[in-house]
């Protein structure tokens, strides 16, 4: 599947392992963006682009949360809310760890598909507070309305995922620093007990 002589972490959809999340993660991505520019092009129904625009960022929020997320970088979030107090708390999910797969059953993180992840996850914002800033110049504000509403759901993803990632990497870290802790204290009881056997 690779083409000789692209490195690995390439940004060509060809060396995904999972093509069809990924090209639907980037069209639902960019959709709602397209349809908030160029949807006065084709109608002057605000309410139509609206609508739209907001049905898009609703899917694009749920496919990334739910499977995107989960198939391309391996980390899944959500928010449980306690029946008795009413508090919310967050929770992450890491599927593996990068760097040693076998270590739950996964596959290895295609460096594809993370570059393509975490440049989409980390791009969409910023375009959304460019056209807020367009936004308030143009003293648009029923359009700014819109573009809050996108904000907010791709802000929202965007430090869930960060936390997530960062969860993961502190998991990792701790169950590797516990394994080679096992090894150190197998290595000092070893040259313990050699040392009371009386060489």
């Amino acid at each position: 599947m690779d083409a000789p002589g692209t490195p690995a972490g390439s940004l060509s959809w060809r060396l995904s392992s999972h093509p069809i999340t990924l090209l639907s993660f980037l069209s639902f991505r960019i959709s709602s963006l397209l349809v908030y520019l160029f949807g006065l092009l084709f109608t002057d129904n605000f309410v139509l682009i609206f609508i739209l625009t907001i049905l898009l960022l609703a899917t694009d929020f749920y496919y990334l949360k739910n499977i995107a997320g989960r198939r391309l970088v391996g980390l899944r979030w959500w928010n449980e809310v306690s029946a008795s107090s009413g508090d919310g708390r967050w929770v992450f999910e890491s599927s593996a760890d990068p760097a040693n797969p076998a270590s739950s059953g996964g596959q290895p993180i295609n460096a594809t598909d993370s570059r393509f992840f975490w440049l989409a996850l980390y791009v969409q914002p910023l375009l959304w507070i460019g056209l807020a800033v367009v936004a308030i110049v143009r003293l648009h504000f029923i359009w700014l309305s819109l573009v809050v509403i996108a904000l907010v759901l791709t802000v929202t993803n965007t430090l869930a995922f960060s936390r997530c990632d960062k969860f993961s990497q502190a998991t990792n870290l701790a169950s590797s620093a516990l394994y080679s802790g096992g090894m150190a204290r197998n290595l000092a009881g070893g040259m313990v007990s050699r040392l009371f056997r009386g060489n």
